[in-house]
């Protein structure tokens, strides 16, 4: 009896080791993968404050600021460039918005910090009052006379007129009359007519009501001239009733 092998399994052993070698071949010819996409740089931050935010003008402030993915930082107005990091102070006239700006490959941020200034209000005129001595420069003055006369003239009585008032406002007040003369003429003669001019002078004050004890008179004649020009205008300056404040109660008046 003839035994026979069946070829079927021998051919399927040749396509298995066909396929094989195919399946191989095409797996060694994949492309290679593409490489991980770069992220984009990061987006800038910062942050900016200040330590005050109401001043008075004259009062400094810190500003403090920090930035980050930032290759410049720069802040406004007028500071300018700075580090990433930092502190400044400053000291505003008027209110000011101050703006940091950083900037780097991922693009720009801002922060931003308001200080309000104000003005201190002007301050208040002096409300001091004057002393009796300032007043009494100012409200008693000279009475001038004519050459080699101790009579009143208008404008001495004038003058007299307003000493009297000032003396019946402040009673405390006592005066010395002092008489004066121009150059010409004695010394002996200019010192009589100088206590005629002081003299009358009083005559006019007690006349409007001053007591006699709060006047006193003497004469300097031509010993003691307030001009000492050779002329008619000089002259008329020392020919005159001088009036000083002698004693007061009180140096400070609080009113009429």
């Amino acid at each position: 009896m003839r035994i026979r092998f069946s070829s079927v399994p021998l051919y399927g052993v040749l396509a298995c080791v066909i396929v094989s070698a195919g399946c191989s071949h095409k797996v060694a010819n994949q492309a290679p993968a593409a490489p991980a996409a770069t992220p984009p740089p990061a987006q800038p931050t910062i942050s900016l404050q200040a330590s005050r935010s109401d001043v008075t003008r004259g009062q400094a402030v810190t500003l403090t600021w920090s930035a980050t993915n930032a290759t410049s930082v720069r802040l406004t107005p007028e500071i300018g460039s700075v580090a990433a990091e930092g502190s400044t102070s400053v000291t505003p006239a008027q209110s000011t918005t101050y703006t940091a700006m950083a900037t780097g490959p991922g693009g720009s941020a801002t922060a931003s910090a308001r200080v309000t200034v104000s003005v201190p209000a002007a301050a208040a005129p002096s409300t001091a009052q004057p002393t009796l001595e300032e007043l009494f420069t100012k409200d008693v003055q000279d009475a001038f006379f004519d050459y080699d006369k101790a009579s009143i003239r208008d404008d001495a009585r004038s003058a007299l007129t307003k000493t009297a008032d000032f003396l019946r406002s402040y009673p405390q007040v006592a005066i010395v009359i002092e008489g004066h003369c121009d150059e010409r003429g004695s010394t002996e003669y200019n010192v009589a007519l100088g206590d005629r001019r002081s003299d009358a002078a009083k005559s006019f004050l007690m006349q409007q009501g001053i007591s006699l004890d709060r006047i006193q008179t003497v004469s300097y004649g031509k010993e003691r001239p307030f001009c000492t020009q050779d002329n008619e205008s000089c002259w008329q300056q020392n020919r005159r009733a001088h009036f000083r404040m002698a004693a007061t109660a009180s140096t400070q008046f609080s009113g009429n």
